[in-house]
């Protein structure tokens, strides 16, 4: 094994719809119900080892030749649910993203200039031919945002300490209508509360997102590389989603003292996370 592969990566959330088969069009069902019996399906960790080894590569991939083929797989209530990785997709789109995340030198030491217009022309012609594309997997480094919890319940929390060598997990599954639901009584109660801003958009893009799936499909905020991030105290207490869920209620009821409180408590959470992003 290369010292590439073997490293683990972390410090990334990720939100992901599943959706069952039915959803998906032939021949591509065909493919994901085979994929869904297969044993020893690669997991969140390989996707990330593959990207850095993309990234490590001389010059480097900044967006991978050819789609994947892989899928993450849950089964609900006895229906099959699949959540295709699209990596040359999802990687486009971050991308776009690198100009706002870093100064202009370390970008292009990371990845230089030819590379990243190579991959610009790439995609506009790949979008010619895929208006409608959308990823399956949103991803965040360093933090969990704020409009992700909203889709979920404490109830929904599910958290394992790890330990003998295992990682540990915290994550949230919730039906895709519980989600929409929630997010629907959020984003009223916060433009009754607050004047427009970058909440509330970012609350009318995921909602907008979670419309193009199947609503039988599962949602999960995942906090995957994270948990390296948090120490483990800090890590079996997180209540998040509790407190964004009781800010809400609190703006509901005119409560403002309670939303603040409630948001202080988040806030100061991942500001602590945020913060080890730019120590040495």
């Amino acid at each position: 094994m290369s010292v590439v592969s073997s490293v683990l990566v972390p410090y990334a959330s990720y939100l992901r719809v599943y959706e069952p088969l039915a959803a998906f069009p032939e021949p591509e069902r065909s493919h994901w119900a085979r994929y869904a019996e297969r044993s020893g399906r690669p997991t969140a960790q390989d996707e990330l080892r593959r990207s850095l080894a993309d990234l490590a590569a001389t010059p480097p991939v900044g967006v991978p030749a050819h789609e994947s083929g892989d899928a993450f797989v849950v089964e609900t209530d006895g229906v099959v649910c699949v959540c295709p990785w699209r990596t040359r997709l999802r990687g486009w789109l971050a991308l776009e993203e690198l100009a706002e995340m870093f100064p202009a030198p370390v970008l292009d030491a990371v990845l230089p200039p030819v590379v990243r217009g190579q991959a610009v022309a790439d995609h506009e012609r790949w979008a010619e031919r895929n208006p409608d594309a959308r990823p399956w997997i949103r991803t965040s480094v360093w933090q969990v945002p704020v409009r992700w919890f909203v889709l979920f319940s404490d109830e929904e929390r599910e958290y394992a300490a790890g330990g003998d060598g295992a990682v540990p997990v915290l994550r949230y599954r919730t039906p895709m209508v519980q989600a929409r639901r929630r997010l629907a009584r959020a984003l009223r109660t916060m433009r009754e509360a607050v004047d427009e801003g970058p909440l509330i958009e970012g609350l009318v893009d995921v909602g907008r997102w979670l419309e193009e799936f199947h609503p039988r499909a599962l949602v999960e905020l995942d906090y995957a590389g994270l948990v390296h991030a948090l120490p483990a105290g800090q890590l079996a207490g997180d209540r998040s989603a509790a407190d964004v869920a009781e800010g809400i209620e609190a703006l509901r009821a005119g409560d403002t003292e309670g939303a603040s409180a409630a948001y202080g408590r988040l806030a100061e959470r991942w500001r602590a996370v945020k913060d080890r992003q730019f120590a040495n």
